[in-house]
This record gives C-alpha cells, sequence and structure tokens, in this order.
C-alpha cells in the first residue's frame, strides 16, 4: 500500500510560527503510512472574490491549493489564534476552496477526513480558534478528527530556539492525532 497523501496547512504567515513548526514535527512524528506535505502557497492566496470563483476566472495559486486538497487523501490544519477565531488568511483559503457554483467540480473539502491541531502563547492555547474552525468544517461538510484534541498552550515553552518541538506531551498527542487522522481516512476508504 502507498503512503497516504497528507496535505498540512498552517494558519500563520509568521517566519517562526509555532503552528508552522507543529506541522514540521508532524513529518518527523509521523506514524508511518503517511506522506505529509507543508504547504507554502497560503501568503499568495487573494482576497476571496466571488466574481473570480470559477473554474475559467479562478486565481492560478488558488486553483494549485484547490488540487492539492483534491489531491490529498486527508488534511492537518494547524491554527492560530487571532481575536478568538482563526486567522483571515487561513479562513480565506477555506472561502476559495469551498465553493462549487457551477455544480461541475465538486467540493474539494467535502467528507475530506480532516485533523486540527494549533499553537498559542496563551494560557488558553488556540482552543477558541480550533472550535471556530470546527464550526466552519461542520458547512463544508469536512469529515473532522474528533479527538484527541492538539491545545498547544504557552507554545514559546514548547519549542527550541530552533523551532523543534521539544515538550513530550505534546509530541505524543501529535503522533496520536496523525495516528486518528490515518485512522479515519483508511475507515473512509473501507466504506467507500
Amino acid at each position: 500500500m502507498t503512503d497516504l497523501k497528507i496535505l498540512a496547512i498552517s494558519g500563520s504567515l509568521r517566519a517562526n510560527s509555532h503552528n508552522t513548526a507543529l506541522l514540521h514535527a508532524a513529518r518527523k512524528l509521523n506514524p508511518g503510512g503517511m506522506e505529509i506535505e507543508v504547504y507554502e502557497g497560503l501568503r499568495e492566496i487573494p482576497p476571496y472574490d466571488f466574481d473570480l470563483d470559477t473554474p475559467d476566472a479562478r486565481p492560478a495559486v488558488v486553483q494549485d491549493l484547490r488540487d492539492r486538497i483534491t489531491a490529498a487523501d486527508g488534511l492537518l490544519i494547524a491554527t492560530p489564534e487571532f481575536n478568538y477565531s482563526v486567522s483571515g488568511v487561513l479562513k480565506n483559503a477555506i472561502d476559495w476552496v469551498s465553493t462549487d457554483w457551477t455544480k461541475a467540480e465538486g467540493l474539494p473539502l467535502q467528507h475530506k477526513p480532516t485533523a486540527i491541531l494549533g499553537a498559542a502563547p496563551t494560557n488558553m492555547g488556540s482552543v477558541r480558534a480550533q472550535l471556530a474552525l470546527r464550526q466552519v468544517f461542520v458547512w463544508t461538510h469536512n469529515d473532522v478528527v474528533v479527538k484527541p484534541e492538539v491545545i498547544v498552550f504557552r507554545s514559546h515553552e514548547r519549542f527550541d530556539a530552533e523551532g523543534n518541538l521539544t515538550d513530550e506531551i505534546t509530541a505524543g498527542l501529535l503522533q496520536d492525532l496523525l495516528v486518528a487522522l490515518r485512522d479515519k481516512i483508511t475507515a473512509a476508504r473501507t466504506q467507500g
């Protein structure tokens, strides 16, 4: 069996983002059976524009993300928390990939197995952002992993200066989340 293709998206554009570091840690902690690609094009995605959201007019970077999501077996989304919610750039990207106004392309997010995690320097971590993202994914019909929840609070204490995850509890939860995502994808294939 070939490895499952996982597209990992960080909702942070910051160079030293703990959320992006979490995705790189996921690649290192991969329990096997998955190929995890960290998406790096979020900065290039323009603001959502309904007038351009057609197969012929859609920006190439948006179409590329839609194609990557469609080709992926599952998604791994790391969300920071901004104003008690997800970052604008992450929500914007989701808006671009959640539509099919032509009724001919399909919906890239629909039934896509998805795992959510997040980091923030506060005592609450990204708990509210993850709740907001889960609510968005109800509308898009993603098949979201429910547990374990990976909410990295006081994230500045869990990574070293080079951005390596140093907290063993977080590492264990991250591995458990990857196993749960892998199991969800495998179960969906068996049922489908």
